[in-house]
């Protein structure tokens, strides 16, 4: 089946262009072992982006957009036809992320006598939150959450300043206008709030 391309133009809110792909699209949360706020440290960071790109260049897929924060990671992967397997390459980014990570001096946290005997390291949690894209509608919010993610936390005060984030690579492409996210008015601040959101993405 021929991709679809859906293109929605806005002026108050970003323009979306994706591609709707017989594979899936799935918005996902990893989290760090006991919430450790390492991942935005420079090591951690190469690590990552090189497992990553690893593991796409063996599966590949798009990443329609992505945020790294201390203790997690907000991504929405646009999966090829005949590949639904998402579970076995997140499997295989944390595992070649905690090899080259305790090589070299990288802590993990403690675990229970039960994780280690199930061969457990402490550097991720074990299992993902996986929410499914059901529409045009339902990708937008999660796009907007996962660039609006590092205000949520208090991190940044505008998305655009928090480097960690594909939403400058949104802003390049045209997607989100610079100030996207400031000075919100009040019907802005009940759209970010994301309460539609908060379930699915089970920070």
């Amino acid at each position: 089946m021929p991709a679809i391309l859906i293109v929605r133009y806005h002026r108050a809110v970003p323009n979306f262009r994706r591609a709707i792909v017989p594979g899936g699209t799935f918005f996902f949360t990893v989290v760090t072992q006991g919430r450790a706020p390492f991942l935005c440290d420079e090591p951690a960071r190469r690590i990552l982006r090189t497992a990553l790109r690893e593991c796409r260049r063996r599966w590949p897929f798009q990443i329609d957009a992505i945020v790294l924060l201390p203790d997690h990671i907000h991504a929405i992967w646009n999966l090829p036809p005949n590949d639904s397997a998402y579970s076995k390459h997140w499997a295989w980014i944390k595992k070649e992320f905690t090899k080259a990570w305790l090589a070299q001096g990288g802590a993990q946290q403690p675990l229970t006598d039960g994780q280690r005997r199930d061969s457990r390291r402490g550097v991720f949690q074990p299992k993902f939150w996986e929410h499914t894209i059901r529409n045009d509608r339902d990708f937008e919010r999660h796009v907007d959450y996962i660039h609006y993610n590092p205000v949520k936390h208090k991190l940044a005060k505008r998305p655009r300043d928090w480097p960690y984030s594909s939403f400058h690579r949104s802003v390049r492409l045209g997607i989100y206008p610079l100030d996207w996210g400031c000075q919100l008015n009040d019907i802005d601040a009940r759209r970010f709030s994301f309460s539609d959101i908060t379930v699915s993405a089970r920070e």
